[in-house]
Order: structure tokens, then C-alpha cells, then sequence
């Protein structure tokens, strides 16, 4: 397992963002499964729009919305768009995915993230009431992970399959 660290410099900027991810997954040899959460998975998204490698799937958390305003405490629009946060890609991801997505996450409705899997042609699994699936919406250790990344790996291992035929 490997995870790309976060960032000294440049903390907000987009493409540094995603050459970072970029570097980590030039080090691996091998099947590659991704998982992200919330900017993550926006990372992975303007990252898989212009990748080279191979991916065997991902599994994508409450996306973060960053085309409508966030709560206080969180960038602005502006300091998102400038940084190069938008638009978010809305092609068809090179790989097999699963969009997990929140009911009542404060930052992104689940229309929005629906609409989000859909153009990424990615399943969506409707996760009930789970805030942004992290700390502040009380998720520490999250025990559907477990379950949903099996899910990933096996879409992955049925889309090579097809690919076969």
C-alpha cells in the first residue's frame, strides 16, 4: 500500500497536487486499485484525464464539490478555480470505478456526486447519512471500506474480463 504524502509547498495547487500522485504511482509495479476521498478524489480525476498507466480500478469517497461554495473554513471558490481546481473533468475515467457517495455531506448534495458518477461511468453506492465521511461526521476507522473496496478489486477483475472476450 502506498499513499502520496501531503504537500510542504504549494498546499492548494492543483497540479502539484496531481504530479505528486503522478510520482507515487511511478514507483509501483504492478495492479494498481486506487482510493480517494473528497479533494482526492478530485486529484484522481484531473489525474485520470491525462494518465498513462494502467489502473485495475478505484473506489471514490464523497467526492468533494468544488464548482458551488463550501462552508466557511474551507477555500473559496475563487482560491479553488485559481489554484486550478475547475471545472471537474466530467469524461469517462480509463478505469473501472465506485463513486461512494453521502445523503448529507456539507460539501457536495448527492444529486451533484451522482451526476459526477455518471460522467465518470462509475457505479454509485448511496451511503445514507454519513456527513463527509470523516472525523467531524463522527468516521474514524470506516467499516464498509473493507466491503466496498472487495467491490472495486472484483469490478475491476469483471471489466478484464470483458476486455478479454
Amino acid at each position: 500500500m502506498r499513499t502520496v504524502p501531503p504537500l510542504e509547498h504549494d498546499k492548494l495547487g492543483l497540479p502539484a497536487r496531481v504530479a505528486a500522485l503522478d510520482r507515487v504511482l511511478a514507483e509501483v509495479d504492478g495492479p494498481v486499485v486506487l482510493v480517494a476521498h473528497s479533494a482526492g478524489v478530485m486529484i484522481t480525476v484531473h489525474w485520470a484525464q491525462r494518465a498513462g498507466r494502467d489502473i485495475h480500478s478505484a473506489l471514490l469517497a464523497t467526492p468533494a464539490d468544488v464548482e458551488k461554495p463550501f462552508p466557511p473554513g474551507y477555500p473559496t471558490s475563487d482560491e479553488l478555480n485559481r489554484h486550478g481546481w475547475q471545472p471537474i473533468p466530467r469524461r469517462r475515467l480509463p478505469f473501472p470505478s465506485i463513486v461512494a457517495a453521502s445523503t448529507t455531506d456539507p460539501l457536495a448534495s448527492f444529486r451533484r456526486v451522482a451526476g459526477m458518477a455518471e460522467a465518470w461511468g462509475s457505479r454509485l453506492v448511496d451511503l445514507g447519512d454519513v456527513g463527509h465521511l470523516n472525523p467531524a461526521s463522527g468516521f474514524g476507522w470506516w467499516g464498509r471500506a473493507r466491503e466496498l473496496l472487495r467491490e472495486t478489486v472484483d469490478l475491476g477483475r469483471s471489466s478484464a474480463v470483458g476486455q478479454e472476450v
